[in-house]
């Protein structure tokens, strides 16, 4: 008699041998379990029921912390200033034309000044860029904020104007650099646009008379500073363009600063509003040594920019080289 208490054994059978297809048109539906892909009905409404709750609840909340990170900022407005800011409350310098984007560690404005195909190339650059400058007003209903853009002068300037106006930058005036003139790279003179980067609400503190220039300054911008000082062109950002090198001190040849040695005080600061450009200084390089690279450092001057040649801090650097051939 077989004892009761003893437990059957029960052996693993092992499922049938099926051929590749076989088994993957069972696993895509087995009518034997009613199950689809692995899993049944309610097994696949389960899981999707808790995913859509799961994903539900990640978007809602972070929607709802995006929309408290938008409360605290202001579309026209940094929320962090000057001193508070990254990037901090100096001013640093851009230089146009810039070299081709692929290759952006160059500074390099190379050009061989009897090639027109050389001439035209740079002379296109920079009328890219200048494009902005020369948009007014727009009779086609397109908001451009040109429409904001007044002329101010250093008697005017920027108290008398309005809510949302800004002062111009005529560049056209900036002769011989201008685009019908091919900003004269074609004599071998080539001219290079400075500008002053924007940071918002910053005001220059500018050296408007003879008292406290610093010792390093050129000596021409000291004796101009000197000729304007107690008049309202005096306030004004000072640029300068010097060889880094004494090498290049020989071979730069006379500089001119178009229309002006600097950036007027009347177009700071920069608000943001619409249609506010840049001042722009065109710097002309008369009669550059030909076929000499020449190493370029020019400089913003004003009370409140810190200079510092190897962080970039208030100057620029860029190299020089034209040809004849």
């Amino acid at each position: 008699m077989a004892d009761k208490n003893k437990v059957a054994e029960q052996y693993y059978a092992p499922p049938p041998d099926l051929g590749k297809w076989e088994a993957f048109r069972i696993f895509l539906w087995n009518s034997e379990t009613g199950q689809f892909l692995g899993r049944t009905g309610s097994s696949w409404a389960k899981i999707l029921l808790f995913y859509l709750i799961f994903y539900a609840v990640l978007v809602g909340f972070f929607a709802a912390m995006l929309a408290i990170f938008y409360q605290t900022l202001d579309s026209k407005m940094p929320k962090w200033q000057l001193d508070s800011s990254l990037i901090g409350n100096n001013p640093g310098l851009g230089f146009r034309p810039m070299p081709d984007s692929d290759n952006v560690e160059s500074t390099l404005i190379y050009y061989r000044a009897n090639d027109k195909g050389s001439v035209l190339k740079w002379a296109t650059i920079i009328d890219d860029y200048l494009k902005q400058y020369r948009k007014k007003g727009s009779g086609s209903g397109e908001a451009t904020g040109a429409e904001n853009r007044v002329a101010c002068n250093p008697t005017s300037g920027s108290r008398d104007l309005g809510e949302n106006q800004v002062c111009d930058v005529p560049v056209d005036d900036f002769h011989p650099c201008t685009s019908a003139n091919q900003y004269n790279y074609e004599e071998a003179g080539p001219c290079v646009f400075l500008k002053l980067n924007k940071i918002f609400n910053w005001v220059p503190n500018p050296y408007n008379n003879t008292e406290g220039l610093p010792g390093n300054m050129p000596e021409d911008l000291k004796q101009h500073i000197k000729m304007v000082s107690g008049k309202p062109e005096a306030n004004t950002v000072w640029v300068s363009c010097e060889g880094e090198n004494p090498a290049d001190v020989e071979n730069i040849g006379p500089v001119q600063y178009i229309p002006r040695r600097g950036f007027p005080a009347f177009y700071y600061p920069f608000t943001n509003k619409e249609g506010y450009l840049s001042p722009l200084v065109a710097v002309l390089f008369e009669k550059p040594r030909t076929g000499v690279l020449i190493n370029i450092e020019c400089k913003a001057w004003a009370k409140n920019i810190n200079y510092d040649r190897y962080e970039r801090r208030g100057s620029v650097h860029f190299e020089l080289m034209v040809d004849r051939g």
